[in-house]
């Protein structure tokens, strides 16, 4: 019989087993069904699902227009990418459909692959997704550093103004260059063709959203602004550019369903795109989620959400619509606007298929300085201008990462400005890490330490090593980036002792070169016939170690390794050993 403790010079046992995998895939509106759902949660959730509406359908219209697309797709994307964020995801608010983050990519896309390539490259995104999120990655996916966020979504705001320009002064051009100081330098160019009509339009749309979000913030100031812009240019007969004169009659049904049309050469070239996108649709739900989760006190299934969004963004290319994602603006007013449930979601994209149906023509007299009025307050809010200059009082690593990467989307291109920018974040992560970690030697450090927490009071007796055994504790994750700290301590090792405690209660986790380190430590210690015990093992050490041969039987790979509990257990074994050894 045994106490249930584990013998000395064994690993202790592994934690029980989590719960069902399958879990993690149930659509939040399943789970809200099963608790109940009534009369009143369904008129809650059709008041805020036509508050979203509303304020959805203006920049659904602009936000593809932006992206150098007809307007009408933006409307469909947020119709059947919306309605199936809502109905798969796996969070209760979260409203999907086009966003700002997608208007740089978008628009490249068309423009080097057309829009055949941007819906293969929208398909292949939704299946990235997809996948993503059936291998777990919503978890990891959340890690990326808030520099490399902040950066480039600062990058695509400035973006987006600078490409509203045009439209906002009405200035004539033949051809707007795509890349940021050309586009600058040609606008400059054309400064004396600005239209004063089309300035007034803007400027007036710009004022009447500020105004209506100051002092009236329950109006749906976006559509009023848009509404009251399209009467004042078709009532003054104002010669401004209109949807109707730039893309003609919007339609008013959604299109049948198709599959993009494939071939290999195109999805290899349009793979840097699509992976972008997956990206960004990945990153920004959900972020709208830990948003909404903020807000309400709820919790997302964050996997579940991104095979939602998988799903979605595949529909809305067969659909012939646009990349889609959780909108973090339209999700708070859900929320602010009394969502119960996912069905506010569902029945927002119905609310905008009933628009689209039925109101579908009037939206050719809707001008497009109103629309750039729109776009201009989408980047300001996307620049988060409160939060760059917070972060850019971070330590100098971080502001570096954020400045690296906005100015790498600004100027460059988004795709490279998230692999540099990931890529310092996790370096300048690494080099962090590896500083943290330390490798004592000796037990004058040992009075009140974790370590021991189960013995009252350490005296000076108990801290003295027998003759004989000498003691390294290691601090910190013992990773690739640290192992060289373990090796320079061994390097420096005088006389070797008979034994060694190498006590890892402060070893969060350890990596396969962590591991090698760890290896080479032991392999030294046996050619010079030195016992190794380890002390305080945590979980995630012990079971790579364990799965990496770190075995305790005689003749094993590390035959003269042993593991204790605790210090006070491991300077009993050293003793034991050192005794027999001198009754050899």
């Amino acid at each position: 019989m045994t106490d249930g403790s584990p013998a000395p010079g064994s690993l202790p046992p592994d934690p029980p087993a989590s719960g069902p995998a399958w879990r993690l895939f149930k659509p939040k509106l399943i789970t809200v069904l099963k608790e109940g759902y009534g009369w009143g949660h369904l008129r809650a959730d059709a008041v805020a699902g036509l508050t979203v509406a509303v304020v959805a359908l203006p920049l659904a219209m602009a936000l593809a227009i932006a992206s150098g697309a007809p307007p009408d797709k933006g409307l469909v994307t947020a119709v059947v990418a919306g309605f199936l964020i809502s109905l798969l995801g796996g969070s209760r608010f979260q409203i999907g459909g086009p966003t700002g983050a997608f208007v740089v990519v978008v628009f490249n896309v068309i423009a080097q692959h057309g829009y055949d390539g941007l819906l293969l490259a929208t398909l292949m995104a939704g299946a990235m997704l997809v996948v993503a999120g059936l291998l777990r990655f919503g978890t990891w996916i959340k890690y990326i550093p808030e520099p490399v966020v902040t950066g480039f979504t600062a990058g695509i705001a400035v973006i987006i103004f600078s490409s509203q320009l045009k439209d906002l002064f009405g200035l004539s051009l033949a051809e707007v260059p795509a890349e940021f100081l050309p586009k600058l330098k040609a606008l400059w160019a054309a400064r004396d063709t600005l239209d004063p009509a089309t300035f007034a339009v803007a400027a007036t749309a710009l004022a009447a959203i500020l105004l209506l979000r100051r002092y009236a913030p329950k109006v749906p100031a976006l559509l009023v602004a848009v509404v009251g812009a399209s009467l004042a240019v078709w009532g003054l007969g104002l010669p401004v550019e209109t949807i109707g004169s730039r893309f003609g009659e919007i339609s008013s049904s959604l299109p049948l369903p198709q599959l993009p049309a494939f071939s290999l050469r195109q999805a290899v070239e349009v793979l840097p795109s699509a992976f972008t996108i997956a990206f960004l649709a990945g990153i920004e739900s959900l972020l709208s989620a830990m948003v909404a989760d903020g807000m309400t006190g709820a919790r997302h299934r964050s996997n579940c959400e991104l095979v939602a969004q998988g799903v979605a963004n595949a529909a809305s290319a067969c659909f012939a619509g646009l990349p889609a994602t959780g909108a973090i603006a339209r999700t708070a007013t859900n929320i602010r606007s009394g969502a119960r449930s996912p069905i506010s979601g569902m029945l927002h994209a119905v609310f905008l298929l009933v628009f689209m149906l039925v109101a579908a023509p009037l939206a050719a007299y809707v001008p497009l300085a109103s629309l750039a009025a729109v776009l201009v307050i989408v980047a300001w809010n996307m620049s988060e201008i409160d939060k760059f200059r917070h972060l850019m009082s971070a330590p100098p690593g971080d502001a570096v990462v954020l400045l690296v990467t906005f100015s790498l989307t600004v100027m460059v291109d988004l795709t490279v400005a998230i692999e540099v920018g990931v890529v310092m974040a996790a370096v300048l992560f690494m080099h962090r890490m590896a500083q943290v970690v330390q490798v004592e030697k000796g037990v004058g450090f040992l009075q009140g330490d974790v370590d021991d927490a189960q013995i009252p009071a350490l005296d000076y007796a108990f801290q003295t090593l027998p003759a004989g055994v000498e003691m390294f504790s290691l601090r910190g994750p013992l990773f690739f980036g640290a192992a060289r700290s373990l090796r320079d301590a061994l390097e420096a090792m005088p006389v070797p002792p008979k034994v060694f405690i190498l006590r890892m209660r402060n070893v969060p986790m350890i990596d396969s070169s962590g591991v090698a380190a760890l290896s080479d430590f032991m392999r030294r210690c046996r050619d010079r016939g030195v016992a190794v015990i380890v002390s305080g093992i945590r979980p995630q050490p012990k079971d790579v170690l364990s799965r990496m041969g770190f075995g305790t039987e005689a003749g094993g790979r590390h035959d003269n390794l042993s593991f204790a509990a605790n210090f006070a257990e491991a300077r009993e074994m050293a003793a034991a050993m050192i005794e027999e050894r001198a009754a050899e």
